[in-house]
């Protein structure tokens, strides 16, 4: 008999949209893990040796300060110059987030969880929802999301859209969709979260 290995389930959006608080919805109503992996890729670059070492060949010692840490204002003046150093880093990041969120995934399944859910802003950009049973796209009207965001962060509305040219328009996340969250403020959440968290164990019951 073939053990379960449990869906992996992906949430996605762009920026403003409200995935963190999506993601705490599915948590605080059904318990469901979530792995944050932008949070996770922080972590990674200094705690992952081998991923640490990798990204010394790419960038040099000046990419990690004397106490190990990572140089993230030497690093980001490089890469955000440069798309092909940009696209280098990011190959050797993406892989090894994958690795360990999958990692992450099998032991939470072993501790009992019926899926998990993999948090990130790039998951369609990355190709990292290729790996996943189940995608999520969060989304919401331009014009919210610029406001959140400029409440959020302090930022002025000229530096939001700035972020968001960098991530694939909505459409393109939405077609490899299995699942869309309109988080409005219109919509009710929980009862969409319900129902996606319903379809899931579905599939889950398939597989």
């Amino acid at each position: 008999m073939k053990s379960y290995t449990g869906i992996r389930a992906g949430i996605t959006g762009g920026i403003g949209t409200g995935k963190t608080t999506v993601c705490r919805l599915f948590h605080d109503l059904f318990g469901i893990p979530v792995y944050y992996a932008d949070e996770w890729a922080r972590r990674l670059v200094t705690e992952d040796e081998a991923l640490a070492r990798e990204i010394r060949e790419l960038l040099g010692d000046q990419a990690y300060l004397p106490d190990g840490s990572y140089n993230r204002p030497y690093v980001a003046s490089v890469v955000f110059e440069n798309t092909e150093k940009l696209a280098a880093l990011n190959k050797l990041v993406h892989p090894a987030v994958e690795k360990h969120s999958l990692q992450w995934h099998r032991e939470q399944v072993s501790a009992g969880a019926p899926y998990t859910l993999k948090e990130a802003a790039l998951l369609v950009e990355s190709g990292a929802w290729k790996y996943l049973d189940f995608l999520i796209v969060v989304t919401a009207p331009e014009a919210l999301r610029i406001e959140r965001v400029m409440q959020r962060d302090k930022i002025s509305e000229a530096q939001v859209r700035a972020r968001m040219k960098n991530q694939l328009p909505e459409p393109d996340k939405i077609e490899k969709a299995r699942a869309v969250i309109n988080n409005d403020g219109l919509h009710n959440l929980e009862d969409q979260v319900t129902d996606i968290h319903r379809q899931i164990i579905a599939v889950g019951q398939k597989k």
